[in-house]
């Protein structure tokens, strides 16, 4: 898959391409009902099908206390969508100047001019453009002008309400792992690269494999039973802790990994975490002695859940 970056145009720009824009956190099965369409107009127009993406989220830009926690990185979104048969990404920086961009501007600058688009594909309700006054309407008017067409995908419902980022950041929170799993079509994930760690937990018999978060809130908080694939293992069984390890004094948001049966050195290594079960909330101890019970004990209930 090609990645491209900002707003300026591309060689094949006068080919043209069939776009798909959004944020696309979580790749969801929203989100793929709106691929399969992609896919189906690229195949329809003989044409690249690409997908608008923002970097980053215009809501952690415009109020980034209150931005949502983050479902990928955006390293994870472009493995995803290559995964899904994408030709191409287009990464368009959302700074103060894209945030002042009216919905024509953004038209004009981006789908026309920079991608050439003949065919674009949305989410029923989408909107864009300062002030959020962008919307099909507007898209449509301009596509019988400059020489596009308008794909309004309408919402794929899980559970009798649509697929969101949303309801899956909301499912992860309350630690509804089964019910996030419906929404993304896939047990949630994090991916890394292992860092070096203080060894602490080698040292209390639970060597753990440590991966940064890269996000400014994490959706997911607590000790879980998750299964771990590398370089050299699919699904591999193991609890992780998610947090900022209160009870040795950390500050840091990490995702420790703890594999079962496993003592090869996973230092650099890129892991994908796949979050299973939640089994509690990250509590601090009064002594390592009693935080080594807890985790004897998270250890067998994580098993004893990934046999069952």
């Amino acid at each position: 898959m090609l990645i491209r970056r900002g707003d300026e145009p591309c060689r094949n720009a006068r080919r043209g391409c069939v776009v798909a824009i959004g944020n696309f956190d979580g790749l969801h099965l929203g989100h793929q009902a709106i691929l399969d369409v992609l896919r189906r107009c690229g195949r329809e127009e003989g044409l690249p099908a690409a997908v608008l993406t923002f970097e980053p989220h215009p809501r952690e830009h415009l109020a980034p206390e209150a931005a949502p926690a983050r479902l990928m990185r955006l390293r994870d979104k472009a493995e995803a969508l290559a995964a899904q048969g994408i030709d191409e990404l287009r990464v368009l920086r959302f700074g103060a100047a894209v945030s002042r961009w009216d919905g024509m501007t953004f038209i004009e600058r981006v789908l026309v001019r920079a991608m050439g688009a003949k065919r674009v594909v949305i989410g029923e309700g989408f909107r864009f453009g300062r002030g959020r006054g962008g919307d099909v309407m507007l898209l449509r008017g301009a596509g019988a002008t400059s020489g596009f067409r308008v794909d309004e995908v309408p919402p794929f419902a899980v559970g009798g309400m649509p697929a969101s980022s949303t309801r899956v950041r909301q499912a992860l929170a309350a630690g509804r792992l089964e019910d996030a799993g419906a929404l993304l079509g896939r047990d949630f994930r994090i991916s890394g690269r292992v860092i070096a760690g203080a060894r602490l937990g080698r040292k209390l018999g639970f060597p753990t494999a440590n991966l940064r978060l890269h996000r400014r809130r994490s959706p997911v908080a607590g000790i879980f039973a998750v299964r771990v694939s590398g370089l050299a293992f699919e699904r591999r069984p193991g609890v992780a802790s998610v947090g900022t390890r209160p009870a040795v004094g950390g500050s840091e948001w990490l995702l420790e990994v703890h594999l079962f049966d496993f003592e090869a050195d996973l230092y650099r290594q890129r892991l994908d975490v796949d979050f299973i079960a939640r089994l509690r909330d990250e509590i601090a101890y009064d002594n390592l002695g009693a935080m080594t019970e807890q985790m004897h004990r998270d250890a067998a209930q994580a098993r004893a859940l990934l046999a069952a």
